[in-house]
């Protein structure tokens, strides 16, 4: 097989109309649903759906819903609203702080981190995210998260989390994604839609998201499709240029925290190219040629790549059923 720099190149007008006669079908004929719903961010993967939905079922048969919460990025807001606006859609705001203050989500998650920062306190101002390692092509380590706190004057410390508290951040910050699936429900039924999935490749397949939070849809739209190839798409059907330019986050945590940091730790230009690479058998010696990298550079993201494949496939799986 041909190895390029422009293999994940993709012909947007014939995708795009792929996608659109895809969701006609699942959602109209085997889900008998009359639209669909999708949950904006003014980030770009949901933001193609959303016009991906508009073009299949029309402005008025698709519902944009904004769900923040106290923690999410104050431009995330705006930047939907100018979503919903070029493509004609009404958004609906839920804003999701009381719900997650009822499930005592801040304080499962300020619990643990405290456990680590004696001294954090979220309502005095203090921020806080989880990040993996960074620079997988030159460590080639294991996914070992550690949590970075900011004070109120800006300070940022960093420390190693052991595993337990890190499955308690982890468990407390999922009740976002799972409030937020419960809503988009909500407005699917009251209408009759479908819930679109806005997960890209690199999320469904690496495990980057949360089991029946953001993986709870009905039909995942662009779950197929490598990241650089969702900006591609993004650009033909003319998402505002401003959210083709926001650093994609993961707008969980108060800190700011892209999804390089956070979980893929590389640019998406280079992972996913060493994606398809590792998933197609190029050998890795071929790979370094065409990437200008060592090869040991790129042994590290293919095990990297398999790591996170395997101890992610529990989220993909579907109820087990006892014959």
């Amino acid at each position: 097989m041909s190895f390029t720099k422009d293999i994940l190149k993709i012909d947007p007008a014939i995708e795009t109309e792929r996608i659109v006669s895809a969701l006609r079908r699942n959602v109209r004929q085997r889900m008998r649903r009359g639209g669909g719903v999708v949950g904006i961010s003014g980030g770009i993967d949901s933001s193609v759906v959303l016009a991906l939905g508009v073009r299949a079922f029309g402005r008025e048969r698709v519902r944009a819903i904004m769900m923040p919460d106290k923690d999410s990025d104050p431009i995330s807001e705006p930047l939907a609203r100018e979503l919903a606006e070029r493509f004609g859609v009404s958004p609906i705001l839920e804003n999701i702080t009381g719900v997650l203050e009822q499930f005592r989500c801040y304080e499962r998650r300020d619990e643990a981190i405290r456990r680590v920062f004696a001294d954090y306190r979220a309502e005095h101002g203090w921020k806080a995210k989880l990040v993996l390692q960074p620079d997988l092509l030159e460590s080639g380590s294991l996914n070992l998260f550690s949590l970075t706190v900011i004070t109120p004057d800006g300070r940022e410390m960093t420390k190693r989390l052991g595993a337990s508290d890190v499955l308690q951040v982890v468990a407390a910050s999922n009740l976002k994604q799972r409030t937020r699936m419960t809503t988009l429900y909500y407005h699917a039924e009251l209408v009759n839609y479908a819930v679109l999935g806005t997960a890209n490749r690199n999320e469904h397949a690496q495990g980057f998201f949360v089991k029946y939070g953001d993986g709870g849809v009905d039909i995942q739209t662009i779950g197929h499709l490598y990241k650089t190839q969702v900006y591609q798409l993004a650009e033909y059907l003319g998402v505002p240029e401003a959210i083709q330019k926001r650093t994609p986050t993961t707008d969980t945590y108060s800190a700011p925290c892209n999804q390089q940091e956070f979980f893929f730790r590389l640019p998406f230009e280079t992972m996913d190219l060493l994606w398809y690479a590792q998933e197609n058998g190029i050998p890795p010696g071929d790979a370094a040629r065409v990437m200008g990298l060592s090869e040991a550079q790129i042994e590290h993201a293919y095990g990297d790549f398999v790591r996170k494949a395997r101890g992610t496939e529990y989220l993909r799986m579907q109820p087990v059923t006892i014959e």
